[in-house]
């Protein structure tokens, strides 16, 4: 992958699990997820699309993860934050 390098992409979340999101570079082709996959993750609802870059900041991906992964595999899952609970223990 050279700098020059773009991608079309379609975000989807998913209605089941909140905070994950499906990349896709082509829009609406879920082929290229396996079943139990797509089974899990639900009906996705399209949110937005964007061109990949690898100059393009994305909140809580890297780019070019996000990039290699569309362009190997044909989709990008990105799972909900991992949770850390702060305990307050009192006075």
């Amino acid at each position: 992958m050279t700098t020059n390098d773009e991608i079309p992409c379609w975000v989807y979340r998913s209605p089941r699990k909140e905070e994950m999101y499906l990349y896709l570079p082509v829009e609406d082709d879920f082929s290229a997820l396996p079943d139990s996959l797509l089974q899990g993750f639900g009906t996705p609802a399209k949110v937005m699309q964007l061109t990949l870059s690898p100059s393009r900041k994305l909140a809580r991906e890297d780019v070019i993860k996000v990039m290699e992964n569309l362009q190997n595999q044909g989709f990008h899952l990105q799972m909900p934050p991992k949770m850390q609970v702060d305990l307050y223990e009192g006075d």
